[in-house]
């Protein structure tokens, strides 16, 4: 397929809830928006529900927590695509022991957690770089939360003072010190880095328990991979409204 005078994307853990929508509502913008799964079958099969709605989705197999699938992944979009206009680091875990506090938590808890939400973004991005550089002008969206603020987090009477999901916040504190140091790196290039928070989105990941539908939710992700050349890079957002580091 010719894409060259195409956008192309790709969203990470785009199987289900944020990540699908994300590929939907890019696609409905006029990407051509890769789905990314571990599971090329589920992927493919989501992907042919989206293609039949009329949008140019394209599955692909990629495990983030695996170089050799990274690599797989880089070569088919190097070879069909040539390059990648944006990367949306979606994919993400929360297995914290909510009862446990923040002294309580496995040490396995804390690997696994660090591995998919921060180590796996590192690989999965520096990775596709090189593709991103290609592209006229490279958008790249880690999926954060506001769980990773540390100044609210300090701060009594805020919205998530007290809220001890130790693993999983410390995990997106990081990712947002990653975004901040990449965007630093990249700064006097076309290529925009930011980091946003969703919202308190209704997904597997929590039970449903949210306040938002994910279509709400995937649109913070949307508006930044889209961003004209005038828009920020370096920064931590929801819709728009800059958040407290």
């Amino acid at each position: 397929m010719n894409t060259q005078n195409t956008k192309v994307a790709l969203v990470t853990g785009a199987t289900r809830g944020i990540g699908l929508e994300t590929v939907r509502q890019l696609a409905a913008a006029g990407v051509h928006t890769l789905l990314a799964g571990r599971n090329y079958e589920t992927a493919a099969a989501k992907a042919r529900e989206l293609q039949a709605e009329g949008l140019p989705v394209e599955a692909i197999q990629l495990d983030v927590n695996d170089t050799d699938s990274i690599a797989v992944a880089v070569e088919r979009v190097t070879q069909q695509h040539g390059k990648l206009d944006i990367l949306v680091n979606n994919a993400g875990v929360l297995v914290d022991d909510l009862q446990a506090g923040a002294s309580g938590q496995s040490l396995e808890t804390w690997r696994s957690t660090f591995n998919t939400n921060l180590f796996a973004v590192v690989e999965v991005t520096v990775a596709f770089l090189p593709l991103l550089r290609a592209a006229p002008a490279g958008r790249i969206v880690n999926v954060s939360s506001i769980l990773g603020s540390l100044t609210l987090h300090a701060q009594p009477g805020s919205s998530i003072y007290g809220f001890i999901v130790p693993a999983y916040n410390a995990s997106k504190s990081a990712l947002n010190a990653w975004t901040v140091q990449l965007a630093h790196e990249l700064r006097e290039g076309p290529i925009k880095v930011n980091a946003v928070h969703p919202g308190y989105v209704k997904t597997d990941m929590n039970g449903g328990e949210g306040e938002i539908d994910v279509a709400e939710g995937a649109r913070s992700s949307v508006g930044m991979a889209l961003i004209a050349a005038d828009g920020p890079t370096g920064s931590f957002s929801y819709l728009g409204e800059v958040l407290p580091w």
